[in-house]
């Protein structure tokens, strides 16, 4: 487990200024209005890691209570849950808060809650950061969605995407359906898009399937502009088999940029994670 230097992310030797400004900096990551969208179970993570901010930082800027604690360190006691009182914040100086205020279980926890009971062994893995959350909460919304629409598939692994699908053909159907690929990505912007193309088109060709491709991240560049990145990548030669479709999307609000050649597929997963 990791000690409170740890989960700030700065030295044992840390001055205050340098605490202050880690957890300004670490706290953010996890206000409510970045994880907002995500389902009830990380938004619990989430709430849980601010606790686990807010604790270390009221320690380790109280000089008694940092000093207690160093000497846990050396003496090599657990580090991961110091069960100190909630120190008061100098009368001088208040704790540093972000632009905007933390989320609520920051202000009324001083000790890490339990985990969600019944969530997946996701949960119980180290809980890294804002990003790797909504990258692992995508991620799973996605796999629901792809279960819902096709039932069982085939999950080969592809280097550069945490999603791969290849569904099975409906036994009453000689039409094969569309593989689906999915990547995460802090941000889809056209660079993004111009490289999840470069990775796609090196995947062995299908003729007889079409390819669809979902990037997804928090921030996406406006239509116009990804509209005119995805014809660039068209233009580009492509080995012969199946069309490649590429699809941005935003995970915010599962809103997306649907190319017009698109299958009828693409929508309907979109409508799904949209419901989820």
């Amino acid at each position: 487990m990791k000690s409170y230097y740890e989960m700030l992310d700065v030295a044992p030797t840390a001055s205050m200024d340098e605490i202050k400004r880690a957890f300004r900096r670490e706290i953010a990551k996890y206000h409510p209005d970045k994880v907002q969208h995500l389902g009830k179970e990380f938004q619990e993570i989430a709430a849980i890691k601010a606790a686990e901010l807010t604790q270390s930082y009221k320690t380790l800027t109280d000089e008694t209570l940092r000093a207690e604690y160093d000497a846990q360190l050396e003496s090599g006691e657990p580090t991961a849950v110091y069960h100190a009182p909630a120190p008061s914040a100098p009368a001088t100086e208040a704790p540093p808060r972000p632009a905007q205020a933390a989320h609520p279980a920051a202000e009324r926890a001083t000790t890490p809650e339990p985990e969600p009971s019944g969530a997946s062994s996701v949960f119980s893995q180290d809980r890294a950061g804002a990003s790797d959350l909504v990258k692992r909460a995508t991620v799973i919304r996605f796999r629901q969605a792809l279960t819902s629409e096709f039932g069982t598939y085939e999950s080969p692994a592809v280097q550069g995407f945490e999603i791969t699908c290849i569904p099975k053909p409906p036994f009453w159907s000689f039409k094969l359906p569309s593989r689906v690929l999915g990547r995460f990505a802090e941000q889809v912007d056209a660079a993004t898009l111009a490289e999840t193309w470069a990775m796609a088109s090196r995947i062995k060709p299908d003729k007889q399937r079409d390819l669809c491709v979902f990037l997804m991240a928090p921030k996406v560049a406006p239509a116009r502009d990804l509209a005119m990145a995805i014809t660039e990548q068209k233009r580009k030669p492509m080995p012969a088999g199946g069309k490649l479709i590429m699809v941005p999307v935003n995970t915010v609000n599962w809103s997306a940029h649907i190319p017009t050649d698109a299958p009828d597929v693409v929508k309907s997963l979109l409508t799904r994670l949209r419901s989820g």
